[in-house]
């Protein structure tokens, strides 16, 4: 058993859109992230995306017009299949979990990597 302190991984970067990997779960990546702005719209065909909000605000956007605002505590998870972009006005700490090398982006061409720290 390891303790993984959320606060103290999301210090170690700046980089927003930058998933790092802090923790790993039954074949899933558990990860840090920070938004600011906007991330493209995409989806991923073969898995549901999960979104928890550690500080901020997030505005998860679906391609069809409909969207949900996250704070702190909150969590939404979108389903496979489903395109979809993330938004924050200001800085957001979130924590995501995907399959292992799940590209972010749904195509490994245009994703980002994800360092484990």
């Amino acid at each position: 058993m390891q303790k993984v302190n959320l606060k103290d991984k999301l210090c170690q970067f700046s980089s927003h859109w930058d998933p790092h990997v802090v923790a790993d779960y039954n074949g899933n990546d558990i990860m840090v992230v920070k938004f600011q702005g906007e991330f493209p719209f995409h989806k991923h065909d073969d898995s549901d995306d999960f979104f928890l909000v550690i500080d901020g605000e997030v505005t998860l956007d679906q391609e069809s017009g409909d969207s949900v605002t996250l704070g702190p505590g909150e969590l939404c998870v979108i389903p496979k299949g489903v395109t979809h972009r993330p938004r924050a006005a200001t800085e957001a700490k979130v924590l995501l979990i995907e399959p292992a090398g799940l590209p972010n982006t749904g195509d490994p061409a245009t994703a980002a990597p994800k360092p484990r720290i």
